[in-house]
């Protein structure tokens, strides 16, 4: 009787651990994307500099594959924008359905404790 409800506290803990971390591989995830979306944003900027340059200068081959270029990013940055509305939503709405906060209290308890 005592070995099943040992095994049953140690399959307990050890989904709550499986479950904290994929929690905090979904976040790793979420950050990834943030810095996706800078980077995107940080493309953006940075062509529409050159555009601006060109203004002067004049150059054709830049005046007509640069908007081609701005539009393409851009679109990429709407993607990657609407997959982190996504998937913040997801590991949000994971954490709350699976008390991660709770999970993570009791890590700290358990690492402290040994």
């Amino acid at each position: 009787m005592i070995d099943i409800v040992i095994n049953q506290v140690l399959n307990h803990k050890e989904a709550d651990m499986n479950t904290l971390e994929k929690f905090e591989l979904m976040e790793k995830i979420v950050r990834e994307l943030e810095d996706l979306q800078h980077s995107q944003q940080a493309i953006i900027q940075k062509i529409g500099k050159i555009e601006v340059d060109n203004i002067e200068l004049g150059d054709k081959r830049l005046e007509q594959d640069l908007p081609d270029m701005h539009q393409r990013v851009a679109d990429n940055l709407d993607t990657i924008v609407g997959i982190l509305d996504y998937f913040a939503d997801k590991t949000q709405n994971f954490g709350n359905k699976n008390n991660v906060d709770a999970l993570k209290e009791q890590q700290i308890i358990k690492d402290a404790t040994g």
